[in-house]
């Protein structure tokens, strides 16, 4: 990695309070790259990992470099406050760019993610309702709408709401999934149904 640099400095540690007993040594951290390997962030050890760094760290983006380019894998990591996630499968000139990219204020995640993503949008199978637990029936269809990516007008006029209804569920929707915005609530509503929760 350092042969492929000059703007960063590359330091290698074992674990972050290897780096803290000689921290006074180097600059402050610009990014923290955790090679997971082949760990699953669904590891207990490795969410903690992610979590404890990103609320420590706070003002330095904390990246995560898996074998694994997994949906739900690469949705939890950002969930857990990680700012990118790198496979393993991509090359280190990319690597450091994609490090660059966080340092500057970017958030990444493989293209492999949004095809998912995209796989699970246009998914209309009315049989599949894994979230039957959490929300209401009419939650439910909400739900199934806001996955597909339809504005609130729409929904309204399909579920024969009014719109300021549909509002309400989606607001309803967002607290119970912990989202602040659409996007996030796609993105955390398509983990939870990747994670297959039962009916």
């Amino acid at each position: 990695m350092a042969a492929h640099t000059a703007d960063f400095v590359i330091l290698a540690f074992g674990s972050i309070e290897e780096w803290k007993q000689k921290r006074e040594e180097y600059p402050p951290l610009s990014a923290i790259l955790l090679n997971v390997g082949g760990k699953t962030v669904d590891d207990p050890v490795v969410s903690e990992q992610i979590k404890s760094l990103s609320s420590e760290f706070v003002s330095t983006p904390v990246i995560i470099l898996s074998d694994s380019d997994d949906f739900a894998q690469i949705v939890r990591a950002i969930d857990y406050g990680a700012k990118g996630y790198i496979p393993a499968t991509v090359s280190i000139s990319v690597c450091m760019e994609l490090i660059a990219l966080s340092v500057a204020g970017g958030l990444f995640v493989p293209a492999s993610a949004l095809f998912a993503m995209r796989h699970l949008l246009q998914s209309n199978n009315p049989t599949a309702h894994p979230l039957a637990g959490i929300f209401t029936d009419r939650q439910a269809e909400v739900v199934a709408a806001l996955r597909r990516g339809k504005a609130n007008k729409i929904i309204a006029y399909e579920l024969n709401l009014r719109e300021s209804t549909v509002k309400v569920h989606v607001r309803n929707i967002m607290k119970k999934v912990k989202a602040t915005n659409r996007t996030e609530v796609v993105f955390k509503l398509n983990d939870l149904f990747q994670s297959g929760i039962p009916a």
